[in-house]
């Protein structure tokens, strides 16, 4: 398998216009694939309830896991990460974060600023692809006041099966929380009613921009979908909701937000074997951010290998 180095950094430009005063740790991170500038931003962490993340697990091999990473057993931290893509002309923004659909989850909902303080004018932005119409997906974009900062001629591209799901969804096979299931279902009601005129649907895959293309590959909603960006010998994949940082040892454990988990399932397989064998960069939502690395082969599982910081 052919390795390519590729050249990381934390971005620092625009910086202290926008940062909080109270943030202690760094927000974004970039890394260049060939030609293509793609940046990493922390939209906060989530803090969903413990078993969500592992719904059909052995309740004392999920709490072993837990404790083996100091984590809590009632609820959990998890990323939750948004992207910027800087191809020839065109600047896109992969996923919105939560906005403010869940004011209970008081750690996120922090894209707005972070993107200003990384110099991001919403303006700029010429596309948003949406992996996927959960609720920490869309609700950046639902935000009072965003939509009139976009550009008329905004590009939203999004799988035709995932608008068509979100018209009447089904949860019947998910873990979510009732509230939860209400939170999402008024996300994408509000989403599609606001948006639908922009939206830039397809069926298997679509080119967004010079080496950025976003591919259907359903399970964890019907048209869920990831990300691959090729230039210069380079390659990242960001991969939605497809890998959690649970999936690596358990790759067989359903996430409680999975409307089809064993679909979920063999999709996070092929997507982890594809990274295995092709080297590309792993950025995924809810991998712990900068959430920049790679996937090994470890015997019949997968090992993350997570980047070491350019700084």
């Amino acid at each position: 398998m052919e390795q390519h180095q590729t050249r990381m950094k934390v971005d620092t430009t625009g910086f202290a216009g926008g940062v909080k005063r109270d943030e202690l740790v760094p927000s974004r991170y970039v890394v260049r694939i060939g030609e293509i500038d793609v940046m990493v931003i922390s939209d906060g962490v989530l803090e969903p309830p413990a078993e969500s993340m592992a719904t059909n697990a052995d309740p004392v091999i999920r709490t072993a896991w837990l404790d083996e990473r100091f984590l809590a057993h009632d609820v959990f931290d998890w990323a939750l990460n948004a992207v910027v893509v800087r191809s020839g002309s065109q600047t896109i923004l992969v996923d919105s974060g939560i906005g403010g659909e869940v004011p209970d989850f008081r750690r996120a909902g922090q894209l707005g600023h972070r993107l200003a303080a990384a110099g991001i004018d919403l303006g700029s932005v010429t596309d948003v692809v949406l992996t996927h119409m959960h609720f920490d997906h869309v609700g950046g974009l639902l935000v009072d006041g965003v939509k009139e900062k976009l550009r008329p001629d905004l590009r939203i591209h999004v799988s035709a099966a995932e608008a068509k799901f979100w018209e009447a969804p089904d949860f019947s096979r998910t873990g979510m929380p009732p509230v939860l299931v209400e939170t999402a279902r008024s996300a994408s009601r509000r989403f599609l009613d606001e948006y639908r005129s922009q939206l830039r649907t397809f069926e298997k895959e679509q080119d967004v921009a010079p080496g950025v293309v976003v591919a259907r590959t359903g399970g964890h909603t019907p048209g869920h979908s990831v990300v691959r960006i090729a230039s210069g010998g380079n390659r990242l994949v960001f991969g939605g909701d497809a890998i959690f940082p649970v999936s690596f040892d358990h790759p067989e454990w359903h996430n409680g937000f999975e409307h089809d988990p064993e679909e979920a399932t063999r999709v996070r397989m092929k997507l982890m074997r594809e990274l295995a064998e092709t080297g590309a960069w792993l950025v995924s939502t809810h991998m712990p951010f900068p959430s920049v690395g790679r996937v090994a082969v470890d015997g019949d599982l997968f090992r993350w290998v997570p980047v070491w910081w350019d700084y």
